[in-house]
């Protein structure tokens, strides 16, 4: 995974879908839109996927960098 592709990741897995969720399950409430916890839910938990993945590559990459050295 290139570095771009990686901070871009990075940004969406830490601020867009956390801010999406809140944004929805917020307004889900004032506005009465359909099935607010279940939508927020399913953002976060590939939040929390995409978060995994991220924090695996990064971890690979340090450690192939440490060998190199």
């Amino acid at each position: 995974m290139s570095n771009k592709i990686y901070n871009i990741l990075k940004f969406v897995a830490q601020i867009v879908l956390p801010a999406i969720a809140t944004l929805y399950l917020t307004l889900a409430g004032i506005w009465c839109l359909p099935f607010g916890e279940q939508v927020s839910g399913t953002i976060m938990a590939i939040d929390t996927f995409l978060g995994a993945v991220l924090m695996i590559s990064s971890n690979k990459y340090n450690k192939e960098n440490k060998e190199e050295k």
